[in-house]
């Protein structure tokens, strides 16, 4: 994958995700900062350091670099310990190691006594957590960690990225993560950066990529996204549902970007007098949520919104529709 006019400042301390679609580039952009491949352009600078240009390159295990690969690369043969000894100075049986061997496991929540364990007696999570604390054994300037909980199955992998933001946040480490989980990226970064085809399409913070997205890829690939025909003036988009605010946008014709969760579905027993109703023509039960299907008035097609699955209107019922915050348009 060729990586064209990447430029990405990572905030000392921070954690940044890199979100994608598989082969977008990612883990090819991982693969150079940590110097197992080199650019042909451009300039790669670690804490104020240039590890790598066009010209020269910082050989890998120089660059203060840690690295955690998608399913921990533990030594199969090696102890816990000895795992996370590897590649520390002096004997992993000496008296200093073993103590930092102990206070490594504390830091990512594993008692001491793991260290005499071999990875396969580990569950999937922990031996995550072992192969961050054999990264951070060297006290690097920066963690590369690459689709680290994607083989742990769903409740794992939410309390394990948790746990794992953590202890980084805590340890004061700069990490970049890869992942193609659009929930990882906006749940636990500081700041996110979308790549599509070797590029960027949008940086800044989880929440601010998430409510105003720079195109509609970038809108797209990071939720679900109502959209609805409209025409612009002076800052309000005139829609199918009624009058809604817009972020700065030309007037005239376009389409209006929401989310589902900024619109609000609530059962109305006469219809006559409002302008924006529908008719609820399909539910679906999620647990916490319900995604709602309305057929709303006029020449709009259906629209699914997201609601508390608590007491949600029913298949039939009339419904009147209203939106939350601004929307987004895009030509």
């Amino acid at each position: 994958m060729v990586l064209d006019h990447i430029d990405l400042d990572l905030a000392p301390g921070s954690l940044t995700a890199i979100v994608g679609a598989s082969g977008c580039g990612k883990t090819t952009l991982l693969r150079l900062i940590a110097g197992f491949e080199n650019p042909d352009a451009g300039s790669i600078t670690i804490a104020g350091r240039q590890v790598a240009g066009a010209t020269s390159a910082v050989p890998p295990h120089r660059r203060s670099v840690g690295y955690v690969a998608q399913d921990g690369a533990l030594f199969p043969h090696l102890t816990v310990g000895q795992n996370i000894a590897y590649g520390l100075p002096g004997s992993a049986r000496s008296t200093a190691v073993r103590n930092r061997v102990t206070e490594l496991l504390e830091t990512v929540a594993l008692d001491g006594d793991y260290a005499s364990r071999r990875p396969h007696q580990l569950s999937g999570g922990q031996q995550q957590r072992v192969a961050l604390a054999r990264a951070l054994a060297r006290e690097p300037d920066l963690m590369l960690l690459d689709e680290p909980f994607s083989a742990l199955d769903t409740g794992l992998r939410a309390a394990t990225r948790k746990a794992v933001a953590g202890l980084l946040t805590r340890a004061g480490v700069t990490t970049l993560l890869v992942t193609h989980d659009q929930e990882e990226a906006l749940s636990i970064a500081d700041q996110v950066a979308v790549m599509r085809d070797g590029r960027f399409t949008q940086v800044g913070t989880p929440q601010h990529v998430y409510r105003y997205p720079a195109d509609r890829f970038t809108a797209e690939f990071l939720g679900d996204c109502i959209t609805l025909a409209c025409t612009v003036r002076a800052g309000v988009a005139d829609t199918a549902l009624g009058p809604v605010r817009v972020t700065a946008a030309d007037d005239g014709p376009a389409t209006l970007l929401l989310r589902p969760e900024q619109v609000v579905a609530t059962v109305v027993s006469d219809s006559g007098k409002l302008d924006a109703v529908g008719t609820v023509i399909a539910t679906e039960f999620l647990g916490h949520d319900v995604l709602v299907t309305i057929d709303p008035t006029g020449d709009a097609g259906p629209i699914v919104v997201r609601q508390y699955s608590l007491d949600p209107p029913p298949v039939d019922a009339k419904v009147r529709i209203d939106v939350l915050g601004e929307g987004v348009v895009f030509p």
